[in-house]
């Protein structure tokens, strides 16, 4: 089996990341054998791409609170692990950051799924992280989707992405947190109960 070492130095000589690498940016993402919980989402954002801790903001704090667990719990662990659509910040947007590159999640995914045999629970967090893992059997829009969660368990748990340019959505919504966030931690607690 290929290591996580082998996968790393794989990913910086890939022709795809060489101004990454140029610039000394390192890909940002966290493979723990014994994680029992997998995190996917876009990419990494420009303050975590900055510090090399994931889902070290705003955006963070509130998936923390949605999971119901610490900032200890979240980081130390070792039951989280976490795979972005893209390991690389993608820049700014017009409406917030660019999507994560074609291709990437195709080539880096598969081999780092296969270092942690013990996921049981995958959160896909935001539209690309559902179009990529549920493709034709995702709904027509993110929030269909995420309202119909339970489609997916226990494999999958779509969650739509906890950034603050989401509060309109949110407040649009109120059903998410008084009903898909209990279930959420429902489904994450046992993980953090052994």
């Amino acid at each position: 089996m290929v290591t996580r070492e082998e996968i790393v130095q794989a990913i910086q000589t890939d022709p795809q990341n060489r101004r990454f690498t140029e610039q000394g940016v390192k890909p940002l993402f966290h493979v723990d054998p014994s994680a029992e919980l997998l995190i996917i989402s876009q990419a990494p954002s420009r303050r975590a791409q900055e510090s090399m801790v994931f889902w070290d903001d705003k955006s963070g704090d509130r998936l923390r609170d949605w999971m119901g667990v610490t900032k200890d719990q979240f980081y130390n662990s070792g039951k989280i692990a976490v795979l972005p659509l893209d390991f690389y910040y993608p820049g700014k947007g017009p409406h917030g950051d660019l999507p994560p590159r074609k291709g990437f999640a195709e080539k880096w995914h598969e081999p780092l799924l296969a270092l942690m045999p013990n996921i049981s629970l995958t959160l896909l967090i935001g539209q690309y992280a559902q179009r990529y893992y549920l493709g034709q059997s995702r709904e027509s829009t993110l929030t269909a989707t995420v309202e119909h969660f339970d489609q997916y368990l226990p494999k999958y748990f779509p969650l739509v992405h906890p950034s603050p340019l989401n509060l309109g959505w949110l407040k649009q919504h109120p059903w998410f947190e008084t009903s898909i966030v209990p279930t959420l931690q429902a489904q994450v607690k046992p993980i953090f109960s052994v």
